[in-house]
């Protein structure tokens, strides 16, 4: 008894009008896209850079991720293309699905690395503020694999399980483990857990970008092997799980080593940016940058008027211990002074007495003289 299940799409293109073709898968590359270089720009401005800097270098990027992606995928799976009563041709329709990650970002990194010298920015910074914004992007563009019925699994009964209806290229119709949809979710906690550990570890000189490529890897060796379409295998395991240990150990290799060799963050990521430049994504960094600004201007102003204020209150005491040393030497002063003519006084006062005793000494003797002449 069917209880839940993801249904697919009828069809994976639609006509407009009767004549233009859209197809669903190519939507989910380009929407991924638009949501890689938003969001890659967003963290640029946020690192100092300029606006534009990332669409400017992802216009080199992309095309050559694109070519990359398609290259991996037809060498990888050459017997979809060049085996007996397949057509070669159908090597160069991207549209109908057939896009090697490992190939896309090792393109995609050569022409990153030509826009970011014609732009003369590091190409590690510019990594490191789109990688969140890649594994966005690879998100979303899962779900173009939705719409061609495409990347399941083995087949299951869980309430989630992908319901193919497509009998295109030996597929069989039934209920199997929704890969597409393990990935897309893996791939959004990626770009969860970059921002994050950029955040609190300040994350430079491509370790961001090596994280993405670490964490994404991590998740793809498993989703891999529940996987049940046509693939190589080596030793057991199929060909891309082994590409997943290989270029998960070199992630980690890179971040080892570059955070012994240079650890920090780039403080420069666009030489010559100016405060000027500024668009819509950047007003809040601006605004948030102005506000830290006026906060530590205030705080200085807060300082000194308190360190003023102490000083004055020293002169102040200062002063008011000098009048106070002033006044009580000057009350010694008088006081000995008073003391030394009380002394004084005293003496004169007793000169006094003796003169008198003498005189009345003197008139005695006269008066006993004139009484014996008598």
């Amino acid at each position: 008894m069917e209880i839940a299940y993801i249904p697919s799409p009828s069809r994976g293109v639609y006509e407009l009008f009767g004549v233009i073709p859209l197809r669903g898968y190519a939507f989910c590359i380009i929407i991924g896209v638009f949501v890689a270089v938003w969001l890659g720009n967003r963290r640029w401005i946020a690192r100092g850079g300029r606006p534009g800097t990332v669409a400017d270098v992802a216009v080199w990027a992309v095309p050559f991720g694109l070519v990359g992606g398609r290259l991996y995928h037809v060498i990888t799976d050459y017997q979809l293309y060049f085996s007996e009563g397949q057509d070669w041709v159908d090597a160069f329709k991207i549209w109908e699905g057939g896009l090697g990650i490992w190939g896309a970002i090792a393109f995609g990194a050569v022409g990153a690395w030509i826009g970011c010298r014609s732009r003369g920015v590091p190409l590690p910074a510019w990594a490191d503020a789109l990688a969140p914004g890649i594994a966005l992007a690879q998100a979303i563009g899962r779900w173009g694999n939705w719409f061609n019925q495409e990347l399941y699994g083995r087949e299951t009964d869980l309430p989630w399980a992908l319901h193919i209806t497509s009998t295109t290229d030996g597929r069989v119709p039934g209920y199997y483990h929704p890969t597409f949809l393990y990935e897309s979710l893996w791939c959004i906690g990626v770009a969860v857990l970059v921002i994050w550990a950029d955040r609190r570890f300040k994350l430079g000189h491509g370790r961001a970008f090596a994280l993405y490529v670490a964490a994404y890897c991590a998740g793809r060796f498993w989703i891999e092997a529940m996987r049940v379409d046509e693939a190589h295998h080596f030793l057991g395991m199929r060909l891309n799980e082994w590409t997943s240990i290989v270029v998960f150990l070199l992630a980690v290799l890179y971040i080892v080593l570059s955070a012994r060799r240079r650890p920090g963050r780039e403080e420069v990521v666009e030489p010559g940016a100016s405060d000027g430049d500024t668009d819509d994504d950047g007003a809040a960094v601006k605004l948030d940058k102005k506000s830290e600004d006026e906060d530590s201007e205030t705080k200085d102003s807060e300082d000194k008027k308190s360190d003023a204020e102490k000083s004055e209150a020293k002169t102040s005491e200062a002063k008011t211990s000098g009048a106070k040393t002033s006044e009580a030497a000057k009350s010694e002063d008088e006081k000995e002074t008073a003391e030394a003519d009380s002394e004084s006084g005293s003496g004169s006062a007793e000169s006094e007495t003796a003169d008198s005793s003498s005189s009345v000494e003197a008139k005695d003797e006269e008066a006993e003289s004139a009484a014996k002449k008598a």
